[in-house]
């Protein structure tokens, strides 16, 4: 299943706190990883990147990786120079309350039902 960030934030009850520009691009998996260099080495293009990093490396490697939103779950903090920084790189954050564990079950059971 492939969805724009914007459909995909709706669906998941996430808020688009940074990048709102690119919110076009399209989601079709995801990746879970708190350690920067582990999800730089295994996050796929196209890949919604959830995590609880809200610090500014995540959008250095969101860039590197493709990947296309970062979503920071159970509310983490995010800094203000990471919101600038996704801003002046396109890059989508998004921020929802749930854990990666409960994000990655919703996003199972929306990737399983027919549209």
């Amino acid at each position: 299943m492939a969805i724009t960030v914007r459909e995909f934030a709706e669906k998941m009850d996430c808020k688009i706190v940074a990048g709102e520009s690119g919110s076009d691009n399209t989601v079709n998996g995801m990746y879970i990883g708190d350690l920067l260099s582990w999800v730089m080495g295994n996050a796929k293009e196209g890949d919604a990147w959830v995590t609880i990093m809200g610090h500014v490396n995540v959008v250095a490697v969101a860039l590197l990786t493709v990947v296309s939103c970062v979503v920071i779950c159970e509310s983490a903090e995010i800094s203000p120079q990471t919101i600038e920084k996704a801003n002046l790189e396109g890059i989508p954050i998004l921020s929802g309350k749930m854990p990666a564990f409960e994000t990655a079950r919703k996003y199972i059971k929306l990737s399983e039902s027919p549209e």
